[in-house]
């Protein structure tokens, strides 16, 4: 009889319970950009996957992972609103698409610092020196913009970075823009050649936090913001063991 009277509040509770958790979908690029995210068999991974999952467990939330090449997931997400939320994102990102866009942006995720790698005979020779620079098509080296704008810079692009490094380091350019925590991790694991460029932290660099956004649910992102508060240590935590140290 005990059974039975406790029976309605169990059903009670595994309605609320199916009430509240919900399935949404987060844009992501399709790149290798581990270790903070990439794509490995059609599978979305790294600390970008391990924190967001977290959230996820933590409140009831299934998040499904689409990627989508940088520049078709910015016109995805904003023009058409495919998925409920991008990661990463940044209100700096793509300003003139946003313009008019009522975006919504968690607190910061985690730190970066995006910065030339050059050969390590090149460190501290100076900017005039930084004639081509290679960056990652759909991505924009904010802090060289006015000098690219003026021709004193040339950019050479390509889609993988991979490539992007070997351009480095077979001085094809004379550095390569991109995250110094990737840069370091496929040096080692990619190209097994850990030494051959190093941050040229006396070049621009522009040091900013990766953030989750969404045109539809600010109150997921509230909800989110408190997950980062609550969990700090262990987002820490994940940071050191995806060797991101970047704060």
């Amino acid at each position: 009889m005990t059974y039975l009277k406790s029976l309605p509040g169990l059903l009670l509770l595994l309605i609320c319970t199916a009430a509240t958790a919900e399935e949404f979908s987060v844009g992501v690029e399709d790149l290798n950009y581990y270790p903070h995210y990439t794509i490995e068999g059609g599978e979305y991974k790294g600390f970008a996957r391990a924190v967001l999952d977290a959230f996820a467990e933590k409140h009831g939330h299934v998040f499904i992972y689409q990627a989508r090449p940088v520049t078709r997931l910015f016109h995805d997400y904003l023009n058409k609103e495919q998925f409920d939320f991008k990661y990463p994102d940044n209100k700096n990102w793509q300003a003139d698409m946003k313009a008019g866009k009522n975006l919504f942006y968690s607190e910061p995720v985690v730190a970066f610092i995006d910065g030339v790698m050059v050969l390590p005979q090149n460190k501290g020779t100076g900017e005039s020196q930084l004639k081509v620079l290679g960056t990652i098509r759909g991505f924009s080296p904010w802090t060289y913009m006015d000098q690219i704008k003026a021709g004193k810079i040339r950019m050479q692009e390509t889609s993988e970075f991979v490539q992007l490094l070997k351009m480095a380091v077979n001085g094809r350019v004379d550095g390569s823009y991109l995250n110094i925590d990737v840069a370091r991790y496929q040096l080692e694991a990619e190209l097994n050649q850990a030494s051959a460029l190093v941050f040229d932290d006396s070049l621009p660099y522009a040091k900013d936090n990766y953030h989750l956004s969404t045109i539809k649910h600010p109150q997921i992102i509230e909800q989110f913001n408190a997950f980062l508060t609550d969990e700090h240590e262990l987002i820490e935590k994940m940071k050191a063991e995806y060797g991101l140290m970047v704060e």
